[in-house]
């Protein structure tokens, strides 16, 4: 628990999976989600200075970290952005919390988006990091974006040979990688390096973020078109925060693709690439302290 001074580490079965997490801290319950190829150690800069203020759980998501890492099935549905997200409504309501905010980043504000729309009354805001909606990214794909994020459209073709191509090359073909033409790697902290390297060493840990993946272009669209045509919007409180370096940021419009899906957005670009918590960690606690002061739970 070096990266994380203070916090302690549980676990907790859902109905799908074994959730890993830590936490400390006291007052609001505050949920931290990590995207890929990360686990729970990429808010390692900003987790301890939240829980000075908060009560902070960050989590490893169904498949990633410490985290239990079933066989996919057929249609992907277990790793599901809804199956994901019921792991962590589970959680937060056997830690006793019924209203919550949610930090995401990557994968986990895809895991965060679908948090808020099925469970909406337990979700008090979502902060969302360097992404659009899922669906608006799919449809909006260029030769540009697809080129930029070519790990997408390789991770959700049919296993193995995804798996097998990654095996040995996870986190480091995409960690520093994305967006830049050269590999950067200074932002991280050694200790982080070292803990994504040896939960990626695990074939499981490839299989289940391929699976992320597959689901994200499949059973994940048809949930978030479901949504769109019963016009069906998040009311709470939105952040989206985005890397003005980044590949998002050059080729979406975060604010105004969150603005379709949701009715109270704010946010701005940070000056960095895609991995906002640890290429700059004292600007996103900034804002993310900032929003949450504005919109307290009652």
């Amino acid at each position: 628990m070096s990266l994380f001074p203070g916090f302690s580490s549980h676990r907790f079965t859902s109905r799908g999976a074994e959730i890993h997490y830590v936490r400390a801290g006291q007052g609001e319950p505050v949920l931290l989600l990590h995207g890929y190829p990360q686990t729970h150690v990429c808010w390692h800069r900003i987790a301890p200075q939240l829980a000075q203020h908060y009560t902070v759980i960050a989590a490893d998501l169904r498949g990633y970290g410490d985290s239990s890492k079933p066989p996919g099935l057929p249609d992907h549905a277990n790793y599901s952005k809804r199956a994901m997200a019921q792991d962590m409504a589970e959680l937060m309501a056997s830690l006793g919390f019924d209203r919550f905010h949610v930090v995401s980043h990557d994968r986990g504000s895809r895991v965060s988006h679908r948090l808020a729309a099925d469970h909406a009354a337990h979700v008090h805001t979502i902060t969302v990091m360097d992404i659009s909606p899922t669906l608006k990214m799919f449809q909006n794909t260029s030769m540009e974006f697809a080129r930029a994020y070519y790990h997408w459209f390789l991770m959700l073709q049919p296993a193995p040979v995804p798996e097998e191509l990654l095996a040995g090359k996870v986190p480091f073909y995409t960690l520093g990688r994305i967006g830049r033409s050269e590999p950067d790697l200074t932002p991280y902290d050694p200790a982080a390096l070292a803990e994504y390297s040896r939960c990626y060493a695990d074939p499981a840990a490839i299989h289940a973020s391929c699976e992320d993946y597959r689901a994200a272009g499949t059973i994940d669209l048809e949930h978030d078109r479901a949504d769109r045509a019963a016009g069906k919007r998040l009311t709470m409180p939105l952040l989206t925060l985005w890397g003005a370096k980044g590949v998002v940021g050059k080729l979406f419009n975060c604010l105004e693709d969150w603005r379709e899906v949701a009715v109270d957005v704010s946010g701005r670009a940070l000056p960095c690439g895609h991995f906002l918590p640890e290429e700059q960690p004292e600007m996103t606690l900034t804002e993310v302290r900032a929003f949450l002061a504005r919109h307290p739970i009652p």
